[in-house]
Protein backbone atom coordinates (compact mmCIF):
# COMPACT_ATOMS: atom_id res chain seq x y z
CA UNK A 1 0.00 0.00 0.00
CA UNK A 2 1.45 3.31 -0.99
CA UNK A 3 1.13 6.24 1.38
CA UNK A 4 -0.83 9.32 0.52
CA UNK A 5 1.16 12.35 -0.61
CA UNK A 6 1.51 14.90 2.16
CA UNK A 7 1.99 18.65 2.42
CA UNK A 8 4.49 18.10 5.25
CA UNK A 9 8.15 18.60 4.42
CA UNK A 10 10.57 17.85 7.22
CA UNK A 11 12.60 20.88 8.34
CA UNK A 12 10.65 23.51 6.43
CA UNK A 13 8.49 24.85 9.27
CA UNK A 14 9.34 28.16 10.95
CA UNK A 15 10.03 27.38 14.62
CA UNK A 16 11.06 30.82 15.92
CA UNK A 17 8.04 31.05 18.23
CA UNK A 18 8.71 27.62 19.72
CA UNK A 19 12.36 28.51 20.31
CA UNK A 20 11.39 31.82 21.94
CA UNK A 21 8.91 30.04 24.21
CA UNK A 22 11.52 27.45 25.19
CA UNK A 23 14.04 30.16 26.11
CA UNK A 24 11.38 32.05 28.11
CA UNK A 25 10.48 28.95 30.13
CA UNK A 26 14.16 28.16 30.77
CA UNK A 27 14.81 31.72 32.00
CA UNK A 28 11.74 31.70 34.25
CA UNK A 29 12.85 28.35 35.68
CA UNK A 30 16.45 29.31 36.42
CA UNK A 31 15.72 32.77 37.87
CA UNK A 32 12.73 31.47 39.83
CA UNK A 33 14.88 28.70 41.30
CA UNK A 34 17.47 31.26 42.37
CA UNK A 35 14.81 33.37 44.10
CA UNK A 36 13.39 30.32 45.88
CA UNK A 37 16.88 29.27 47.03
CA UNK A 38 17.66 32.75 48.40
CA UNK A 39 14.29 32.87 50.17
CA UNK A 40 14.85 29.43 51.72
CA UNK A 41 18.34 30.32 52.97
CA UNK A 42 16.98 33.51 54.52
CA UNK A 43 14.00 31.76 56.10
CA UNK A 44 15.98 28.83 57.50
CA UNK A 45 18.64 31.02 59.07
CA UNK A 46 16.07 33.45 60.44
CA UNK A 47 13.54 31.01 61.91
CA UNK A 48 15.30 27.66 62.38
CA UNK A 49 18.65 28.67 63.86
CA UNK A 50 19.88 31.15 66.40
CA UNK A 51 21.53 33.28 63.71
CA UNK A 52 18.64 35.73 63.54
CA UNK A 53 17.17 38.08 60.95
CA UNK A 54 20.29 39.99 59.95
CA UNK A 55 22.40 36.88 59.33
CA UNK A 56 19.56 35.38 57.28
CA UNK A 57 19.14 38.46 55.10
CA UNK A 58 22.89 38.79 54.55
CA UNK A 59 23.24 35.11 53.63
CA UNK A 60 20.22 35.25 51.33
CA UNK A 61 21.66 38.34 49.66
CA UNK A 62 25.00 36.60 49.13
CA UNK A 63 23.23 33.62 47.54
CA UNK A 64 21.24 35.99 45.33
CA UNK A 65 24.28 37.99 44.18
CA UNK A 66 26.50 34.96 43.55
CA UNK A 67 23.68 33.13 41.80
CA UNK A 68 23.00 36.15 39.58
CA UNK A 69 26.64 36.35 38.59
CA UNK A 70 26.76 32.65 37.84
CA UNK A 71 23.51 32.63 35.84
CA UNK A 72 24.45 35.67 33.77
CA UNK A 73 27.61 33.95 32.55
CA UNK A 74 25.54 31.69 30.35
CA UNK A 75 26.78 28.28 31.41
CA UNK A 76 27.52 26.02 28.46
CA UNK A 77 26.83 28.33 25.51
Amino acid sequence: MAGQPSEYHRGDMDIHEQVATFHLIMNITKWGSLLIAAFLVTSVLWFCTGAGFLAGVISGGVVLVLGSIFLRRGGGH
